[in-house]
Order: C-alpha cells, then structure tokens, then sequence
C-alpha cells in the first residue's frame, strides 16, 4: 500500500510472504486509532538512515530531520517502547538522537543494544571478528578504487558508492569475494555492500523478540535489510489475529520499489515522516 494524499492506505501489488499475510486492510487513521486503543502495549520501530535521518554522500554528515526526532519524544512516554533499529553503532546513534530519553538503540543489524541509556551490550559471538573486520577496513582502502568510501564500524564494514555510482559492479565484487574468503555475511543496500561476521542477527529477528507481548507495533524502514523486520511483523499478525502490525516504507530512489511493495504505506522521506508522527499523535492518549 502507498500513503495518498489524504493519509490513507492504498494498496500496492502484492509480495510472496508465504504465510505471513494479511496486510492490514486499515488506512492511517484507523490503524493510529486502534493503536491509541493498545498504546502501553505497542512498540515503535524506527530504521535511521533513510528514514529518520535523509542519506547523505557522507555517512558521518547525515543528521536525523527534527521534526522526526520531536515526535518520537513525544510518542516514547504513550507507547511501551521506542526502539531505532539500524546498521549504525549504538554509539553513533546515541550521539545523533542527543541524548533522547526512553528509547531503546539496536546496533549493527542487532550485534550491539542498549535499553533506555544503558550500557551499550555487545553480542558475544561476534567480538572476535573485531581483528577480521580491521584489517578488512585496511584492505579496502588499499584495494578499492578511488571514490570508495570505506566505513569501519568495529563489527562491520560499509563499502558505499554514492559519490561514484559506476564503481558499483566493482565494489560489490570485491566485497563479494572478501566475504567468501573470510567467511563473512554481506547484505546489500543503498549503494552500499556491508560485510558482518556470520552471526545470527539481523532486523527481523530482533524485532521477532522485541514483540513478544507486545499488542501491536509499526516498524519505518526504507531499504531491503527492513523487509526482513515487516517480515517478523506478519509473521507475529499471523499467528495472532490480535495484533496490529504495521509495515511503513519511506521512499528512495534506489531500493523504494522494493520496499515499498512490502510495505502497507509509504511516506515520501525523512522529513514527511516527522508530519505523519506529528500527525498521530493527535490520535494517541
């Protein structure tokens, strides 16, 4: 589904899930009105980059729209959690959300969180791939062709191509055949190949933990690593007529189509985001 001009739900064709249907068949409103109904057992999840935050040629220039962040302060104490779930360090987020009360930070697709201001917890399994992932970071500086950007995140590293889009095929070739050799994961984005040790942590299933109890939850996202959280959304709506789980795409150019298409609406960027949260709180105790 797509957000119209009214701020309804309209509907987009529709994506194999296997059994991890239905869409809610809500517009906007209604669905803001029903989680009003269930907020202290509701969870909102938000992606960063691209979502809260516009993407930028420069990964450590982007900042979160204002509008959005004003929101989610205001959402945090109705509801029963607020949670930003991305790529980035938990570090980086803290510092980008400026100290934003009562809300819960997943790092790195999941492999760092902290709840609520607290120490930042790293996931076991992936701590000795820290030495792999430096020297990683080195070899693509060393290697890569100029217009590269190589972002080192201790757990990760990010090959990005937004400056120079005709490296794509290139980088990604690369990336690929380090990830073969080091036995490493690599999930692609917007112009971007990142490479994590194999661990088992990505979006969906920290959102398929995160939920558990939970009445309801939404979750904002704009790039293919989201799809796998909607996925844990309709799977949890599956197995549980009660919930209300709701997919929300923003829009990009790159990967938009894809994401939008399993999605229940779409918002056009970062800053109309902060307009549709503003929006709902109207509807919110």
């Amino acid at each position: 589904m797509s957000l119209d001009r009214r701020g309804t739900l309209t509907r987009v064709p529709p994506l194999n899930l296997g059994n991890q249907q239905p869409r809610t068949p809500l517009n906007a409103d209604q669905a803001w009105r029903i989680t009003a109904s269930r907020a202290a057992g509701t969870v909102l999840f938000f992606d960063f980059d691209g979502t809260l935050a516009p993407v930028d040629d420069d990964p450590t220039a982007v900042r979160p729209a204002p509008k959005a962040l004003a929101a989610i302060e205001a959402l945090a104490p109705v509801v029963q959690r607020v949670a930003i779930v991305s790529a980035r360090p938990v570090e980086f987020l803290r510092d980008q959300l400026g100290g934003l009360a009562g809300v819960d930070l997943y790092g790195l697709y999941g492999l760092e969180h902290s709840h609520s201001g607290g120490e930042t917890v790293t996931e076991p399994a992936a701590l000795p791939w820290v030495p792999t992932m430096a020297e990683l970071a080195d070899l693509a500086r060393a290697e890569l062709p100029p217009g590269t950007l190589v972002e080192y995140k201790r757990l990760s590293v990010a090959l990005h191509w937004r400056t120079a889009p005709q490296l794509g095929p290139t980088v990604q070739q690369w990336g690929q055949a380090q990830a073969d050799r080091l036995g490493l994961r690599s999930q692609a984005g917007r112009m971007v190949l990142e490479l994590k040790p194999p661990v088992d942590r990505d979006k969906g299933m920290v959102i398929g933990e995160a939920i558990k109890g939970a009445t309801g939850a939404w979750y904002f996202g704009d790039d293919v690593s989201d799809i796998k959280a909607f996925a844990a959304l309709r799977a949890r709506a599956a197995a549980d007529p009660d919930f209300l789980g709701v997919c929300v795409a923003v829009a990009n150019p790159e990967t938009g189509h894809e994401v939008a298409n399993a999605a229940d609406l779409t918002i056009e960027s970062p800053a109309a985001l902060g307009d549709f949260l503003t929006r709902a709180l109207t509807h919110l105790p």
